[in-house]
Parts: C-alpha cells; structure tokens; sequence
C-alpha cells in the first residue's frame, strides 16, 4: 500500500504562528556596525523566520515581529556580542498554534 503524502513548506507552518507585537520594546537588538561580522552575515541565512536582512548600507537589520524564539541567533550572534537577546514581556511574543 503506497501512501501519499504532500511536502508542507515550513513558511506555511510558520504562518500558523500568531505574534503578539510589543510596539517599541524589541526582545533582540543588533549591535551598532559599520561592516557586518561573520556572525551577523549568518543570521541573514539562518534565522528560520526571516527576522535578518541587509539594508541600502550594507549593515544587518532585524525586524523582531516575526521571531518564533528559537534561540538560533542567541547561539550565533550573542556570544560575539553583535546582538543583545532577551526574553518578550509576558505576554508578548510568539503564540504557537499547533494542529
């Protein structure tokens, strides 16, 4: 017996997610940088939400509104010091839906 099963883009899933956004109190903040380091060039790539860009100047933005929380910049960017991390007030943040 063959069973069909169809591939789930993990966007998709992601959009499942619900955000409460608190306006003006970002949990993450990139550092101040003229020339982005090798940590921040890796957020851009591996940060599962998107939350990473480039902006017109070369220099590495995040836009925190869309953060699942995983911990994956936490890992990469805070130890070297390019990225400031700490937990959402209670209440704020990513609201799982599972199902």
């Amino acid at each position: 017996m063959a069973t069909t099963e169809t591939a789930v883009r993990v966007e998709d899933k992601l959009f499942q997610n619900r955000y409460l956004v608190d306006a003006g109190r970002a949990h993450i903040k990139v550092r101040p940088h003229t020339t982005p380091s090798p940590a921040l060039k890796a957020l851009l790539t591996t940060c599962p939400a998107k939350c990473y860009e480039m902006n017109d100047k070369g220099q590495v933005e995040i836009t925190a509104d869309g953060c699942v929380e995983c911990g994956t910049c936490r890992i990469i960017g805070e130890p070297s010091g390019d990225i400031e991390w700490n937990y959402p007030r209670g209440g704020y943040g990513v609201l799982f839906k599972f199902g």
